[in-house]
């Protein structure tokens, strides 16, 4: 027996949910299938238009930013260099321009004994002289203790003291020097600007204040006399000032004390020896340059040297007065000089007497 809610001929037909009437607004006839067309696109097929657009966007604002990084660099760099031109340009510590080394000037003052020039071995004359007690050769040029100054390292301060020592020894202590057999030494301590002057001087020296060659360097006569200790004696200081920000001044005072002999002796004879004393007062001039390439401006120097005659050519090779000689009368009566005594003065004229004390006491 049929029940009452499914009616053995199915819902009638007129009621909701009956017949075909709910379907038919989605029920395709035949022509509409077969018309459709079927198309299935690939997963990245799918995705494709998506991922376009993403990628499209992201590089797009990826480009833009980079775009107005590189742009910020380069106006970033643009401000730093000009920043650096104007500073370079308004720096007022600058290094001052190069200028170049003025002419060295040279007074050389004879000094004449006021007897006879003492003679005999050079160990004993150098032991009865005020020179007894000085080192032997560049061993008596010390440095003093350096410091640094407002401008200068400590450093700096070393090698312009080293530097000078350097030349000291090069034209008061170098046989090769003392005797003319060559001037390189000196010569490659000197600023280029001197060289000049320096080349005329050993060439063709004057009293003119500026060529005399005795004024750059010691040298003897080797036809006339020969040195009978290869060691001088030597006593004397160096000091340091800084005289601008960029100029450190040295000043070398010091005698040397020489033993000498005449030229030309043969074997079997042998004269007495003499001592000849140069006092030198030398004044170098430093720049950075020159500390960096290892030479010197001389501004002055001062030398008195005796024992010689007062009308004695000192502008080239000294004159010395070998043992037992005399100087001629000079009515003119020079002032008495001691070429030991340094940190003085030089002699007020062009001669001067030699202080007694400064011969050996024989």
């Amino acid at each position: 027996m049929a029940g009452r809610g499914d009616p053995p001929e199915g819902t009638p037909e007129g009621f909701p949910g009956g017949g075909e009437d709910e379907y038919r607004s989605v029920v395709f006839d035949e022509a509409f299938v077969r018309a459709a067309h079927l198309q299935e696109f690939s997963a990245q097929e799918r995705m494709g238009e998506h991922a376009l657009a993403v990628r499209s966007r992201h590089y797009s604002r990826e480009g833009r930013s980079g775009s107005r990084q590189a742009l910020l660099l380069v106006l970033l760099i643009l401000l730093a260099f000009g920043t650096a031109i104007y500073l370079g340009v308004r720096n007022p510590y600058l290094p001052p321009a190069d200028q170049r080394a003025e002419p060295l000037r040279t007074t050389v003052v004879p000094l004449a004994p006021r007897g006879p020039v003492a003679g005999g071995a050079p160990t004993r004359l150098f032991d009865h002289s005020p020179a007894a007690d000085h080192r032997v050769g560049a061993a008596g040029i010390t440095l003093p203790v350096a410091g640094r100054t407002t401008h200068f390292a400590e450093s700096q301060v070393v090698t312009a003291l080293s530097i000078a020592k350097d030349y000291l020894v090069a034209t008061s202590l170098e046989p090769e020097v003392l005797s003319g057999a060559t001037v390189r030494p000196p010569r490659l301590l000197i600023d280029p600007d001197q060289l000049a002057q320096f080349d005329r001087s050993v060439e063709s020296p004057a009293d003119d204040g500026r060529h005399a060659l005795a004024g750059w360097l010691v040298r003897f006569d080797p036809r006339q006399v020969t040195l009978a200790d290869p060691a001088a004696r030597v006593q004397g200081t160096l000091r340091f000032e800084e005289t601008g920000p960029d100029t450190l001044d040295v000043t070398a005072d010091h005698t040397y004390t020489y033993a000498l002999r005449p030229a030309g002796q043969g074997a079997g004879r042998v004269t007495e020896a003499s001592l000849f004393t140069v006092h030198r007062e030398l004044r170098f001039r430093f720049d950075r340059e020159d500390l960096r390439m290892h030479r010197a401006e001389l501004l002055t120097s001062i030398v008195e040297a005796g024992p010689q005659a007062c009308g004695a050519d000192t502008t080239g090779a000294l004159e010395p007065l070998l043992a037992g000689a005399r100087a001629p009368a000079n009515g003119g009566g020079p002032a008495v000089t001691d070429p030991y005594a340094t940190g003085r003065p030089a002699a007020p004229s062009l001669c001067g007497a030699l202080a007694p004390g400064a011969q050996p006491s024989l």
